[in-house]
């Protein structure tokens, strides 16, 4: 017999009954009953009940451990009473009757308790993160990562994509957020960036003539936290393919997402494939608010400043008046809610820090409320006919600019939808959101930025760039979308130097500036570079989403905390003087204040 086990602890069953085994793993919970004491032994596949009475010499050794030490059981499978079978449990038919325990590993007191799934917090969780792995709800998500990283891998190979890896040493690339650097002991007062993206790269390799190339890539950013995203690093699908328009790349890239959400989906509904709503991003800005809309929720603004343009109502036509918009959500079947409602979700709004949120009550088809005194009886019946509302419906308004009063309604919708239990459940909504703009205005710099991805290609190519104005251009770039988290971005690219230069001059940046900071790309552009795009999947979102997690350190083996800091494994730390001086460094102090 092996020296630590004949089987594991998810093994044994009804059929093994009578046989003599041995098994190790962990103690998870003792229970004595008075001279017979009930160990559960856990292990990497599963539980099985163990039975030591005070006839068997591993009563002694089992009752004196602690919980979370480590043994080695020799026993005899049995039957449990028809009573006592744990039908939740594949073990759940047998026990193993001890007749020897060989103490592995003894634990000390822990720091937090491993069975159960209760609440710790989290600093202690991080801390002690190979104690919180063995937690089973967090033990099974990191198992079912991997079963969806091994799926997607499966279906990219299918589809005819080769997995190739792409540098971690690299050189800054503008993706929208800081760089992690690394200073070169060869090359003194110089840096390396570790990848925001495999962008420039995977560009390159279609260049190069490789045609479909994917990676499940490793990207690092040093920005703020976020609740969306890992702080530090963070992994994506990423792929690429030459002489594709934007709709094969969606044709291509949905049986691959699909179906790995079909795949583990676990009886919840799934978009089917092929029938992915394809949604302009002006359209999701106005209808839901947001360009990762939950479409889950069945609420939809509208636009409704032209009926308060002259209404009557001074605020909102005075908004109206000034270039800003009203937009409307509506709150059905909300006749029997009280004043209350209506009024903390105007509070809500405030706490926001917005102007407030103003609403229209309706109870057996009479208006409530000052905006429906205000805009009257009969333009109030003109604006519930045209967004086809009932005699019990409410409305909320979002007024101001209109950036502003989009993203206000896109809260307000959710919060509304939220409250009032219409977001449907087991369910997986996804959709393409398309037509993203090229360019965006920045108030704090005053100038033209790129909206998203820089090496995008321009809907209408050179001449819309020269001749169009640039906040009005569409790129050929696309997101996809899952119960209102972004889960992938992508583009067809600029393979085009002339193009390359003209787009990034309009940000301020010379020829000169795209050769320095892009030369690689710049250059191979100049050489025959194919039609080509892509996109890259957050494999994380899509762990989360398809875990049920609400927090991605749930999903994710050793996280850092949300001031980007390894708890584990102490880093950031000092670096040793010899390390600063081989690198040619010297650390300045922030100053104080």
């Amino acid at each position: 017999m092996h020296i630590y086990r004949s089987h594991t602890c998810g093994a044994l069953g009804a059929a093994h009954v009578g046989e003599a085994v041995r098994l190790s793993g962990w103690v998870h919970r003792k229970r004595d009953h008075g001279g017979i004491l009930f160990v559960d032994l856990r292990d990497h596949y599963g539980l099985t009940q163990i039975v030591a009475d005070t006839d068997s010499p591993a009563f002694a050794v089992l009752e004196g451990l602690r919980v979370e030490s480590v043994v080695t059981i020799d026993g005899t499978v049995k039957a449990r009473s028809p009573a006592t079978v744990n039908p939740n449990l594949p073990t759940g038919e047998i026990e193993i009757y001890a007749t020897s325990a060989n103490v592995l590993s003894r634990a000390e007191e822990l720091p937090m308790p491993v069975a159960g799934e209760q609440e710790y917090p989290e600093e202690i969780r991080l801390k002690y993160r190979f104690l919180d792995l063995r937690r089973e709800t967090l033990h099974a998500n990191i198992v079912k990562r991997t079963k969806i990283i091994a799926d997607m891998r499966r279906r990219m190979d299918g589809a005819g994509f080769t997995e190739y890896s792409t540098p971690i040493l690299t050189a800054s690339s503008p993706e929208g957020a800081r760089d992690f650097l690394v200073p070169s002991r060869i090359h003194p007062g110089r840096f390396y960036a570790l990848p925001q993206a495999p962008q420039q790269y995977k560009q390159l390799l279609m260049v190069a003539g490789f045609d479909r190339y994917f990676q499940i890539a490793p990207c690092f950013r040093d920005e703020d936290p976020r609740a969306d995203r890992l702080p530090g690093e963070f992994y994506q699908l990423d792929l690429e393919m030459s002489f594709v328009t934007q709709e094969e790349v969606w044709e291509t890239m949905e049986p691959v997402i699909g179906g790995v959400f079909e795949a583990f989906a676990e009886g919840k509904s799934v978009t089917p494939i092929g029938s992915f709503p394809r949604i302009a991003h002006a359209e999701a800005m106005l209808k839901y608010g947001s360009d990762k809309p939950d479409l889950r929720n069945p609420l939809i603004i509208s636009d409704v400043g032209e009926h308060f343009r002259s209404s009557g109502f001074g605020l909102f036509e005075k908004i109206v008046g000034s270039g800003g918009t009203v937009r409307a959500i509506p709150a059905p079947n909300t006749a029997e809610k009280s004043r209350k409602f209506f009024d903390e979700m105007n509070d809500w709004a405030r706490a926001e820090g917005h102007a407030g949120l103003g609403y229209v009550t309706r109870k057996g088809g009479e208006f409530g409320g000052p905006i429906a005194k205000n805009h009257g009886t009969e333009g109030m019946e003109t604006l519930y006919a045209q967004l086809g509302l009932g005699p019990d419906d409410g409305l909320f308004f979002a007024a101001g600019k209109p950036e502003q009063a989009a993203k206000l309604a896109g809260l307000a919708r959710t919060r509304v939808a939220d409250s009032l239990g219409l977001i449907e459940q087991g369910a997986f909504k996804l959709a393409w959101i398309v037509d993203f703009p090229f360019y965006e205005w920045d108030e704090d710099t005053k100038s033209v930025e790129f909206a998203h991805n820089p090496f995008s290609m321009p809907q209408g190519g050179i001449e819309a760039l020269e001749t169009q104005d640039p906040l009005t251009l569409k790129a050929y770039q696309y997101d996809l979308v899952c119960n209102g988290f972004e889960i992938a971005s992508g583009s067809i690219r600029n393979q085009s130097p002339e193009l390359m230069v003209k787009a990034f001059e309009k940000v301020g940046l010379s020829q000169a500036d795209v050769e320095e900071r892009f030369g690689g790309l710049y250059r191979a552009f100049q050489y025959g570079a194919p039609p080509h795009g892509g996109m890259a999947a957050g494999i994380d979102r899509v762990v989360m989403l398809l875990c049920g997690a609400q927090n991605l350190r749930e999903i994710s083996l050793f996280p850092m905390n949300q001031r980007a800091e390894d708890l584990l494994m102490g880093a950031p730390s000092p670096a040793e003087h010899k390390q600063l001086r081989e690198l040619n460094l010297r650390v300045v102090e922030p100053q104080k204040g």
